[in-house]
């Protein structure tokens, strides 16, 4: 591994973070210099200091090789949560230093959990601050660090490669060097346009930028305790509903529409497969609430049914209303919701919709062959075969995924966490969902979790947002240097 190359890229990836600092800072000023201003200005010197040391030390770097590659990816998402908790534990309040550890990870995450009590309590400063790790975790900091270099940077080209599945690649249709353009044009065009909208909705303009963050980034940070409820506006959760789902749609399909004009390409079976989960779960939960919850009229289950539908299974953890007493039925739809989740190439946590449904045809092709023995099958995705490796990568991945949550739920059990605040808490962690159910609802926060909780359920962001195979190899190469 080279030093100078790794050092040098993952400090371009703090200084996105400290731009950002600034920009918080900015909007302390603008509210006259509140409480935060002081700690987000030590936080952003600090930053950026360390950001652009070896900016300057560091002045020629060879090529960039593989290993080096999923370093930088690792660090730079660990260093950003560690640099990003320092505006909380300067500031302090309800910020310990394992709630402000965990408070960043999940932002950066787009996980959307808060320890926080009361988020109405936060100066303006540390709330966009807050709601910008979502917006810099969304787009990834790795993307973000692309975003700067030049096109011509073999680095650019390996980096993108890893930074995006295999099955997020195949449909973008576009060379490499222009991958990392269609993402943010899309990202930064779904930001403004559902800022427009929430503003004609009715939401204040402070307010629609961050809820805009949030949501594009499908993270579910609020500007207000009780998160969407407390607009209880149908006009704005509708608006949300619709660019939490586009926000969960490959991007580079979203890029495609508006290139070509057409909505054709929202005809790709992964789609169809997502948002026909969606409009099924929404259905099953409305008759659920309906007749086994204390939902007096159709018109409002529905409405709470499809809102909480889409913000689990866009992984964007907004609240319409507070799930904790929800019909047993309808909350084990929502887990369902949050372990399938949006497609490939967004910005959505779990396993991914592509994985589900390739799975899925692979166990139809599978009892076709026991079937019929003799007969030559191929697992078939719309009208495209899908390879034998890349069926086999995805249920692989089902499998890990369902390891590690596996080893959470125990080790939270063994913790003395109870069985439901473990299940939930573990699952939405691991699909950076956010809300789970219980005390750990869409109204609930994770404040009252001991400390190994808090901990454990860091963790499981981390390797669902990094989708773990990047982790398992920066070990395994540190593991192999020190053997």
């Amino acid at each position: 591994m080279d030093i100078k190359v790794i050092s040098k890229n993952v400090g371009i990836a703090l200084l996105v973070s400290a731009l950002f600092m600034f920009l918080s800072m900015m909007v302390s000023i603008a509210d006259g210099g509140d409480s935060s201003l002081g700690p987000l200005a030590i936080s952003f010197i600090i930053t950026f200091i360390v950001g652009v040391f070896p900016q300057i030390f560091v002045r020629k770097t060879s090529a960039i090789s593989l290993k080096d590659g999923y370093m930088i990816i690792v660090l730079s998402w660990m260093l950003s949560f560690v640099f990003g908790m320092l505006p909380y534990v300067l500031w302090g309040g309800e910020f310990t230093l394992i709630n402000a550890w965990f408070e960043s990870v999940s932002g950066y995450t787009t996980t959307g959990s808060t320890i926080l009590t009361d988020v109405e309590s936060l100066p303006r400063g540390l709330v966009f601050w807050r709601s910008s790790t979502h917006f810099i975790g969304g787009l990834g900091v790795v993307v973000f660090l692309l975003l700067i270099m030049p096109d011509a940077s073999p680095f650019r080209f390996r980096l993108t490669n890893m930074e995006l599945s295999s099955l997020s690649r195949e449909g973008y249709r576009f060379r490499s060097m222009k991958t990392v353009n269609v993402i943010a044009f899309v990202y930064v065009g779904l930001a403004i346009l559902e800022t427009l909208c929430l503003m004609l909705a009715g939401m204040p303009f402070f307010d629609a930028v961050n809820h805009s963050f949030s949501t594009v980034a499908t993270g579910g940070f609020s500007t207000k305790n009780m998160s969407i409820m407390y607009y209880d506006s149908v006009a704005i959760e509708a608006v949300i509903i619709i660019f939490m789902l586009l926000s969960s749609i490959h991007f580079g399909l979203l890029f495609a529409v508006f290139a070509t004009r057409s909505l054709k390409p929202f005809g790709q079976p992964v789609v169809k497969f997502f948002l026909g989960t969606t409009a099924v779960l929404s259905v099953l939960v409305t008759f659920s609430l309906k007749i086994g919850g204390d939902y007096e009229s159709w018109g409002r289950a529905f409405r709470d049914a499809v809102f909480q539908v889409s913000s689990h299974i866009t992984t964007t953890g907004f609240g319409s209303a507070d799930n904790a007493d929800w019909p047993v039925f309808a909350s084990i739809l929502l887990m369902y919701a949050v372990f399938q989740c949006g497609c490939s190439g967004s910005t959505t946590g779990g396993v991914k919709s592509d994985r589900v449904l390739i799975t899925f045809k692979a166990i139809s092709r599978q009892v076709r062959k026991i079937l019929h023995p003799s007969s030559v099958t191929q697992i078939m995705v719309g009208r495209h075969p899908v390879k034998e490796e890349v069926a086999l990568s995805a249920i692989l991945y089902i499998v890990l995924y369902i390891g590690i949550f596996l080893i959470s739920f125990f080790i939270l059990l063994l913790a003395g966490v109870n069985v439901v605040d473990a299940f939930s808490g573990s699952l939405t962690s691991l699909g950076n969902a956010g809300p789970g159910l219980d005390s750990l609802s869409t109204m609930g926060n994770y404040n009252a979790q001991p400390f190994i909780a808090k901990f454990i359920f860091s963790i499981d962001m981390i390797f669902g947002r990094m989708e773990i195979y990047p982790v398992f190899i920066v070990f395994s190469m540190i593991f192999r240097r020190n053997k």
